[in-house]
């Protein structure tokens, strides 16, 4: 039985699904700067029991076998406190900027995980001149 186990959709429809902005093309030795969310255009709920657990970001350049892990952000406070669920004020939001170096153009893939509905997946195209 085959399943689905990485959800994609459109964003703009969807508020699970990483946001992945980047402003292109870049020139060859810039800083790319690579700002991922979850919950841009519907916002995504940030309860003890419902969450973005974390967000990564990949770079899979041009004409290469593999891709390449960015970095890794996870979002640890949901509310929660020795108190129980949802008895804190502090809230960590699924936001983050990746910053790194290539001298290729290739493909931004940022996955975000959902305690409650799993691994969902954006793609992005980056351009390298």
């Amino acid at each position: 039985m085959s399943m689905k186990w990485i959800q994609t959709d459109d964003w703009k429809n969807e508020k699970h699904v990483p946001v992945i902005e980047v402003k292109g093309p870049v020139k060859k030795g810039e800083l790319v700067k690579v700002k991922v969310s979850v919950g841009k255009e519907i916002p995504h709920p940030n309860t003890t029991a419902h969450h973005i657990k974390w967000l990564d970001l990949f770079f899979w350049p041009d004409g290469e076998k593999f891709p390449v892990e960015i970095g890794y952000m996870s979002f640890d406070s949901h509310g929660e406190s020795a108190k129980g669920a949802d008895t804190s004020t502090i809230y960590t939001e699924p936001r983050t900027k990746f910053v790194f170096k290539t001298e290729k153009s290739g493909t931004l893939m940022a996955t975000a995980y959902c305690n409650i509905h799993g691994l969902w997946k954006s793609e992005e195209q980056l351009k390298i001149e």
